[in-house]
């Protein structure tokens, strides 16, 4: 008689909790990512050799630490736990929905082994399409000032709206503008 083996039902990925940072994650973010770049980033087809690493605009939100990473391989908006209200642990690679003063915003989780868990909503990625850092900043500063803004209140008309067909712009074809792309 053969026994059988019975396997555990696959169980979810361990959550490490992130360990607040007090102090702005702008020069941590800048070296790691740096290091990312010069070890295992350099020689991948997808890089462009335009940009470098660089964290701007790194500022608190609800307690929490939130800006944009540039590398010469993505674009995000990254979230680094800070103690406050807008964290929350997840396991790798779960997503979960931020409301920010624009808007919900979609973030992946992940975690790095050497700088712990942070979260990223990717802004554009390849970055084959930017000509430079300066339009990569240009374009990280412009998705800073639309994560922060609050959405304008619609004017209320005297007259009835004339229904006007107008195409919906996708996430995607937003920031392709704001690369400076046309549709």
């Amino acid at each position: 008689m053969t026994e059988r083996i019975r396997t555990p039902a696959l169980a979810p990925p361990p959550i490490r909790p992130a360990v607040p940072r007090v102090g702005d994650p702008t020069a941590f973010l800048e070296a790691h990512y740096r290091h990312v770049w010069q070890t295992r980033m350099h020689d991948m087809p997808f890089i462009n050799p335009a940009l470098a690493v660089e964290a701007i605009g790194f500022a608190r939100h609800e307690g929490d630490w939130l800006g944009v990473v540039i590398t010469p391989w993505f674009l995000n908006l990254l979230l680094v736990s800070g103690g406050g209200q807008l964290w929350g642990d997840i396991p790798a690679g779960e997503r979960r929905y931020l409301n920010l003063p624009c808007g919900t915003l979609q973030f992946i989780a992940d975690d790095d082994p050497d700088i712990g868990p942070y979260q990223y909503c990717p802004l554009i990625a390849p970055v084959t399409d930017l000509a430079d850092m300066a339009q990569a900043r240009l374009v990280a500063d412009d998705a800073l000032r639309t994560v922060f803004a609050a959405p304008a209140a619609a004017p209320v008309p005297d007259v009835p709206p004339v229904a006007e067909e107008k195409p919906a712009v996708s996430r995607r074809g937003f920031f392709r503008r704001l690369a400076g792309k046309r549709d």
